[in-house]
């Protein structure tokens, strides 16, 4: 095994990409101080809401309030999604400094999703991305489904780069690559890390993996082994895709940590302040946090890792 790197960044995607997912009504000020205690735990990038319709997402109707009430740590960027020119005017407002705009590398799935296809989406976003960085807003892309498709099966990595390449024209910083349903295997990551990599720099590139089937960190390590260092993480493995049957379960931010803190890779995270930080959110859920360090940690079975402990 050879690791191309020794510091990685975790983009926190709970307070989004898992929130919005659940059926029970979360509580604003519950939002507010879960995002404040991600903060304190070290997590330089948190996904802090959407600017989308409420009729859609109901969780994400007041994710301008959680924007204006969050504390604003200079060090620490806070997303949102944004779906349209709407949702951009709404972050303008807000005071908003980064956004992230999503697509898929399948058809079927965007359409189903947010009733676009790929060209219709890519029509969508260009003036919201041109407006934004008019603004001085930094802009993330997001691509779903880069690893398989619940409608159309198998992807292949060509329409993956030729989405990822669309995004970056576009003026996104930095593109996630995300496994949607949580299909793909380690030797499947390195194939489209692989062939991304011959247009795209690694710096570029984020993995947003599903543990759906149980290979997140195994795809993890296989994506460090390519030079990639940026992963979308869930503390406490909150949340899926409403629109993907049997995808529950991002990849959770305590087993990503817990996993790079024993290899000796610093993320700057404090997991046992992490752990705190997706307690403060379970008890406002109607099932248990999945997560595995999380419920080890809860349980006292497992004892916190440090930075650099990595077993020889």
């Amino acid at each position: 095994m050879r690791i191309l790197v020794d510091t990685a960044k975790i983009v926190e995607v709970g307070p989004r990409d898992g929130l919005q997912n659940e059926k029970v009504t979360i509580p604003t000020q519950a939002k507010i101080d879960y995002i404040t205690a991600l903060s304190d735990a070290g997590l330089r990038t948190i996904e802090a809401g959407a600017f989308v319709s409420p009729k859609w997402v109901p969780q994400m109707a007041d994710s301008a309030e959680v924007y204006a009430n969050i504390p604003k740590d200079p060090g620490v960027d806070f997303p949102v999604l944004v779906p349209n020119e709407k949702g951009l005017d709404r972050a303008i407002e807000a005071g908003v400094k980064s956004i992230a705009i999503f697509t898929a590398a399948s058809d079927t799935f965007n359409k189903r999703n947010i009733n676009m296809t790929i060209d219709e989406s890519f029509a969508n976003y260009a003036p919201v991305a041109v407006r934004a960085r008019a603004e001085g807003i930094r802009v993330r892309g997001y691509v779903s489904t880069a690893f398989g498709c619940p409608y159309e099966g198998d992807i292949a990595p060509e329409r993956v780069l030729e989405v990822v390449a669309r995004l970056l024209d576009l003026g996104c910083y930095e593109v996630s690559v995300g496994d949607t349903i949580g299909v793909g295997t380690p030797m499947q990551v390195q194939g489209v890390i692989g062939f991304l990599l011959q247009v795209v720099p690694a710096g570029k590139l984020a993995m947003h993996f599903h543990d759906t089937r149980g290979t997140a960190l195994a795809n993890t390590l296989a994506a460090l082994e390519m030079g990639v260092a940026t992963f979308d993480a869930s503390s406490g493995g909150l949340g899926g895709c409403p629109y993907a049957p049997g995808a529950s379960g991002n990849l959770a931010t305590e087993d990503l940590v817990y996993m790079l803190d024993r290899m000796g890779i610093d993320t700057g995270v404090d997991l046992k302040l992490l752990v705190k930080a997706s307690s403060i959110i379970a008890p406002y859920l109607d099932h248990p946090l999945p997560g595995r360090v999380l419920q080890a940690c809860t349980k006292g079975t497992l004892p916190f890792a440090t930075a650099g402990a990595a077993v020889q």
